[in-house]
């Protein structure tokens, strides 16, 4: 699953550890989040959406595996 997290933290002007202190996380989840090597849960991923105040569909985007 591709992520925006990054773009988004950029324009809130946020580590990955304030970010992952504000979600209740840890930074290593962030950056795993980011890179593509973890998909969050659903609660996780609503958080994060919530957290910036956009929809999850402008966060998270599904690939299909084909």
């Amino acid at each position: 699953m591709k992520n925006r997290i990054k773009v988004f933290r950029a324009m809130h002007d946020l580590t990955q550890d304030a970010l992952a202190h504000e979600l209740g996380v840890t930074r290593q989840t962030i950056l795993a989040i980011e890179k593509g090597k973890y998909d969050p849960s659903l609660d996780l991923a609503f958080k994060i959406a919530r957290y910036f105040k956009v929809s999850i569909e402008d966060v998270f985007t599904f690939e299909e595996i084909q």
